[in-house]
């Protein structure tokens, strides 16, 4: 095990592999790169839509009013803030369909990719939709809820797109001790509990989008607590994660630093939040900041196998075969 890490590392640690194209056009490395991008900016222009307040600034949809597309000048700045979060969905699909269409030439011999920037393109769709059940339904908490859920899904699976372009073909093996395996899926069902909480929190704190909506009737301040509670087992059980990938040099070692340096920088922020009555700037970095610990999580998952190096070609994005990916 140790030695199939080792021949592992200098392909993790390979800054060149970046820059050599092998056989996937550069303009889809550049494609994936702003997919997931503006998975995460769509993120933090929502967030900036309900933590303003300007969650109904378009109080319909797909128009933005019964007789304009767009916002009108009496609806104020409301509107252009909820009308740009719209626009900014319309992006996001546009960049979505070009990494398909760019992928769509190799779905027989990379169905991973095909299979992944599928995903993201139908899950734009279903998200423009649920943006709008969002709006019919006066910003129901449950239903914003599951919207921010489905954001960070896609952010995940484009960060999952990344990680698969830059990978050889072939079948993957583990390149970590099966214990090690283990802990990293645990720790991240912890995170996945945090975030559910995080979410139920900000359902029932003062953040609502607009002031007719309602929020859920759970104690916002207990739920506080209770999110904390998984965040900080996460933080832990990422400490023993670090210290073991450094220990035995294994190849997630960075990605797991990356993770913890983020669940600090988060720890600060929500601890920050929750004493100064929620200040929405730090609202919003707290859910992006989630977001990108989910794809930072994501990768590191991915990163627990690898294709054997006598397999694949080690430190360059690899030359399309027509073995399966597993």
């Amino acid at each position: 095990m140790t030695g199939t890490t080792d021949r592992q590392a200098p392909t993790e640690r390979s800054v060149s592999a970046l820059l050599m194209p092998g056989s996937i056009q550069r303009s889809t490395i550049v494609l994936a790169w702003l997919n997931f991008i503006a998975e995460t900016l769509i993120i933090a222009t929502g967030g900036a839509v309900r933590l303003t307040g300007s969650g109904l600034g378009c109080p319909t949809w797909p128009t933005c009013t019964p007789d304009s597309l767009i916002p009108t000048p009496e609806m104020g700045i409301h509107g252009f803030i909820e009308f740009g979060n719209r626009t900014m969905t319309g992006l996001v699909g546009i960049i979505a369909v070009l990494v398909l269409l760019q992928v769509f030439r190799m779905r027989r011999e990379r169905r991973d990719l095909f299979t992944l920037a599928l995903i993201v393109v139908l899950g734009v769709v279903a998200q423009a939709f649920v943006g709008g059940v969002t709006v019919w339904t006066g910003l129901n908490p449950f239903i914003v809820g599951f919207h921010y859920v489905a954001s960070l899904a896609l952010v995940c699976v484009t960060a999952a797109f990344l990680v698969r372009l830059y990978s050889p073909v072939g079948p993957r093996e583990r390149v970590v001790p099966r214990w090690y395996a283990i802990l990293a899926h645990v720790t991240s069902l912890a995170l996945a509990v945090t975030i559910a909480f995080g979410i139920a929190t900000t359902a029932s704190g003062p953040h609502s989008g607009d002031v007719t909506a309602g929020r859920t009737g759970f104690d916002a301040e207990l739920l506080q607590h209770v999110h904390a509670w998984p965040s900080y087992l996460m933080f832990a059980l990422t400490v023993v994660l670090v210290i073991g990938a450094v220990a035995r040099r294994l190849a997630v070692a960075p990605w797991m630093l990356a993770l913890l340096a983020l669940e600090l920088v988060q720890i600060a922020v929500g601890l920050y939040q929750a004493r100064n009555g929620l200040p929405p700037v730090f609202v919003g970095l707290h859910m992006v900041l989630a977001a990108l610990i989910a794809a930072t999580m994501t990768v590191a998952l991915l990163k627990l196998k690898a294709v054997p190096a006598q397999n694949g070609s080690s430190g360059s994005i690899p030359t399309a075969t027509k073995t399966s990916v597993k």
